[in-house]
């Protein structure tokens, strides 16, 4: 009972220091479906509770699940490379909040979020000192950190000088790491190449591309289903972006500027076909409505309209497996670099339609 008031105790805690209630610290710390109220709120709710160490009753835990002696308690951090806050890209601030959450679920400490999206520039990669870098990172954590998990593409170099600083590392990526480092992966050539097959399918092939292209395995796989089907790219429909929703907007205006547009677009992540569909909305007196397919699936490409067609990446199943992975790791389970791969599964909704058909009379988010 003691110990249960203290936990309870905790929650009161970072319930003061982020300003919300009890209820929605625990909801947020428990349920990575729950909806909060701001991106902000659920960062000031882990926030406060990495400062406070905070960790479940594990005694209490272990009862309920018959387990005598108590397990030793982790400290994780996570590394996200792909973006610089946790609303930039739905996508990873979905798989983040999963990852939070078996974090909890497990009874390890969430150590500290890292946003370096650095580590996904090769060319930063080679001009940055990794080195200090990295040191720096370890000693925000006052060198307690057992294990780590990076969330997004990360440069091969970085990889291997963060395998060697920490005990135990686990990717949760669309590009594989090569069995550098134990990884969940749904493989981006697979989705890209699921979402090209169904505009082909549909009669496109005038498809363009938008998204990174350098070193980045939804492009490959753009370009070799498009091989596979005797296609030849046109370079003017590829569109190297950075993958935000505002990047999105402005491929589609350059898009607008070109004499011969395409009739299919692969994009290589939601958040930019949002960004593209919006610009489509604003810009109807173009009266050009292109079948757009994406990959992610995040909350919002259910909510615009036409409703986004997406090949969808199980974050859910991505985020536990890489903490089963990583705590297998930490207690000796396994040696051997492990590879888990998951499939993606397209979503057919309204975005698309045959390449012979006026497509849409409006765009609207």
């Amino acid at each position: 009972k003691a110990k249960e008031k203290g936990d309870e105790m905790s929650i009161k805690r970072i319930a003061e220091l982020s300003g919300v209630s009890p209820a929605t610290v625990s909801r947020v710390l428990n349920h990575p479906e729950y909806k909060c109220q701001s991106p902000e709120v659920r960062e000031r709710i882990w926030k406060a509770a990495m400062q406070l160490g905070y960790t479940p009753n594990q005694a209490a835990r272990n009862l309920k699940l018959g387990i005598a002696a108590e397990q030793k308690i982790y400290y994780i951090g996570v590394l996200m490379t792909r973006t610089e806050n946790a609303t930039a890209d739905p996508f990873f601030g979905e798989l983040l909040r999963v990852i939070e959450s078996e974090i909890h679920k497990q009874a390890a400490i969430l150590a500290k979020v890292w946003y370096l999206p650095l580590f996904s520039n090769d060319k930063k990669c080679r001009t940055e000192n990794l080195d200090r870098i990295i040191d720096e990172m370890y000693r925000k954590t006052i060198c307690v950190c057992d294990g780590l998990i990076i969330i997004g593409k990360c440069n091969k170099e970085a990889l291997k000088k963060l395998n060697k600083k920490y005990k135990c590392v686990v990717s949760v990526n669309r590009n594989s790491t090569n069995y550098e480092v134990d990884e969940v992966l749904c493989d981006g050539k697979k989705v890209a190449a699921m979402a090209v097959e169904y505009l082909i399918s549909l009669g496109h092939r005038n498809i363009g591309y938008v998204g990174e292209c350098y070193n980045e395995a939804r492009y490959a796989g753009f370009l070799e289903t498009m091989r596979k089907h005797e296609i030849e790219p046109d370079p003017s429909m590829i569109i190297q972006t950075h993958q935000t929703e505002t990047e999105g907007f402005h491929a589609m205006q350059r898009i607008f500027q070109e004499e011969d547009r395409p009739t299919g677009i692969y994009c290589a992540n939601d958040i930019t076909a949002v960004g593209m569909l919006k610009c489509l909305a604003k810009y109807k007196n173009y009266y050009y409505t292109p079948s757009i397919i994406s990959g992610d699936d995040i909350e919002e490409a259910q909510c615009t309209r036409p409703m986004l067609t997406t090949v969808s990446i199980p974050r859910e199943e991505m985020g536990k497996f890489a903490m089963q992975l990583l705590l297998d790791r930490l207690r000796g389970g396994h040696r051997s670099v492990v590879r888990l791969e998951l499939e993606g599964r397209l979503m057919i909704r309204d975005s698309c339609a045959p390449v012979d058909e006026s497509g849409w009379s409006d765009y609207c988010i």
